[in-house]
């Protein structure tokens, strides 16, 4: 009879402590063993020469493996990138060498042990007023809502207050976990409205929403004053483009607020983003754009345990060189930063060439991107047909969970 071989696929802790249990391993090997199961490939940055010289000797003596890119740097203090591979026990061993380090290196340590560490973070809660989002739980959906007259997807349907008003019922009926109302467009090419003109569009529609319904409303702006004006008529959240990027007095409102943010990658403006964006290293680039906004978050006061991060799908990413579509394919590796992940492909452009399609028409390729960001790590699904992508949602975290009762979510 033949062993019937194949090649287990294991992305995790939980994955690899699940077969040793199946086999019946015995309890006392489970933990060792597990440690060995779990590759790690670690790629670390503008390194000083000799840093990264000195991880790579340790790293090489524990038994794992690493690369430094000498052709960037030829003498110990200019920069130069490092991989460090292994598994989780070559890990610990890396970083249980501690004689002789200098302070810059104990720094480097630090934040390798951050970087293993902040993927395997599975419990985070998003404290609004009203309620608290347990994104651990199962896969949130933020409903979209354009009071605007030139949005890209609904084309100013939505416009008018009593409509985006009752349209945001309907959201929330299907299943919205947040409802994001937005008073001005940001699809490519857009010009930028007044603080004014924007607040008279949605705070309307909030102030009335607010005494409505308990699902928490965020406020789509890179505005202070629209935040601020927002947050008091009754919005919970604020949903930054820029990341804190655009106005510098956003991350103070927020943090005097004491509200949620969502951190989001832009490169460029709405008004230009889409000019041919380029980037060297597209998933390091946006890393670091939102480790700034992390940091500036922290800086001002926010608490960064009620922040989200979202890379940004169609903002400033090129249709042609397929930066949409690496991101979801390497959206896992975003969870580095240690914080829940908001995604928002639906509608755009990148799945209309794809498909050839309107953006109406879009809804299968929407699905399809919503389904693979899940897999790959998001938290959050940011979507305008929320009772459709309600149940692609429910199929995909009972497929990513493997267990319906006790991880997705009440039918609706």
């Amino acid at each position: 009879m033949a062993c019937n071989p194949r090649v287990l696929n294991i992305t995790s802790r939980e994955d690899a402590l699940e077969e040793l249990n199946e086999m019946g391993i015995d309890p006392s090997r489970i933990d060792s063993i597990s440690g060995k199961m779990v590759h790690i490939n670690l790629k670390l940055e503008n390194v000083e020469r000799g840093s990264a010289d000195i991880l790579k000797k340790k790293m090489d003596s524990v038994g794992g493996a690493a690369a430094v890119a000498h052709r960037k740097a030829d003498n110990w203090k200019e920069s130069t990138d490092i991989l460090l591979t292994g598994n989780h026990e070559h890990f610990k061993k890396l970083l249980e060498k501690r004689q002789s380090e200098s302070h810059g290196l104990s720094l480097l340590k630090q934040e390798i042990q951050e970087s293993i560490d902040n993927p395997l973070k599975k419990k985070f809660i998003i404290k609004c007023k009203k309620v608290d989002l347990d994104l651990n739980q199962r896969t949130h959906i933020m409903g979209i809502v354009n009071v605007t007259p030139d949005s890209f997807s609904d084309g100013g349907v939505f416009s008018d207050p009593h409509k985006a008003y009752e349209h945001a019922l309907k959201l929330v009926d299907q299943g919205a976990d947040i409802i994001d109302i937005g008073g001005e467009t940001t699809r490519p090419g857009s010009k930028p409205i007044t603080a004014n003109v924007e607040i008279d569009r949605v705070v309307p529609v909030i102030e009335r929403l607010a005494r409505r319904i308990n699902v928490p409303i965020s406020i789509d702006t890179y505005k202070s004053h629209v935040a601020e004006k927002a947050i008091e008529a009754g919005a919970e959240i604020i949903n930054d483009i820029s990341g804190l990027h655009f106005d510098s007095r956003m991350a103070q409102t927020a943090a005097r607020l004491n509200v949620p943010v969502v951190l989001m990658h832009i490169k460029g403006t709405p008004e230009n983003m889409q000019q041919n964006p380029h980037y060297e290293a597209l998933i390091s680039e946006i890393l670091q754009y939102l480790r700034e906004s992390i940091s500036m978050a922290q800086e001002t006061g926010i608490d960064v345990n009620n922040t989200i991060v979202d890379p940004g799908i169609g903002f400033g990413k090129s249709i042609n060189n397929g930066h949409n579509l690496k991101i979801i394919n390497k959206l896992s590796e975003f969870k580095c930063l240690g914080r829940p992940i908001l995604v928002g492909p639906s509608r755009k452009a990148f799945i209309g060439k794809i498909l050839d399609a309107d953006p109406i028409e879009r809804e299968e390729g929407t699905a399809a991107a919503v389904s693979a960001a899940i897999l790959n790590g998001a938290n959050i699904v940011r979507v305008h047909n929320v009772g459709m992508m309600r149940k692609v949602v429910r199929v995909i975290d009972a497929i990513k969970n493997q267990n319906e009762e006790k991880r997705i979510a009440p039918e609706v």
